[in-house]
């Protein structure tokens, strides 16, 4: 079972141990490089850990191809980030509790602004961490 995590050392921590993320609602850039769906996840590819982009509107991100749905994760990323309108947080967690155990990530991370606990209980259920209502990119840059 997972667990809400929002204290401060415990975010710390999760920035800290973070190799793999995967980004719902990547940006390509090309119309804002400054918009947080594209500089967060530049930031982190820069920052030498591996970004995994999903987004079915946009091929491509940082020179990588996107996926276009969280269905096509093949391995166990340490977060996955959530650039997503509020609305569509019930969608995305019947798709990561669709995936088999041993590829759901290990945490799910609402950026600022994005909350729902009905939609972070059913993923704590299913045995992810949830962080709500952050930026990875402050707790990033916070915690190198």
């Amino acid at each position: 079972m997972g667990r809400i995590i929002a204290n401060e050392p415990e975010l710390a921590a999760v920035v800290r141990a973070m190799h793999t993320v995967a980004v719902v609602g990547i940006k390509d850039g090309q119309r804002d490089p400054l918009e947080p769906a594209y500089s967060i996840p530049r930031m982190l590819a820069e920052s030498g850990r591996t970004v995994i982009g999903i987004n079915p509107r946009y091929p491509e991100a940082l020179g990588q191809p996107n996926l276009a749905s969280v269905a096509e994760l093949a391995q166990t990323v340490d977060v996955l980030d959530v650039f997503r309108r509020i609305d569509a947080l019930p969608e995305l967690a019947d798709q990561l509790l669709a995936l088999p155990p041993e590829t759901r990530p290990r945490l799910v991370w609402f950026q600022s602004g994005i909350r729902d606990d009905a939609v972070a209980a059913r993923l704590v259920a299913g045995g992810m961490d949830v962080v709500q209502d952050h930026c990875l990119g402050v707790y990033a840059q916070r915690y190198r």
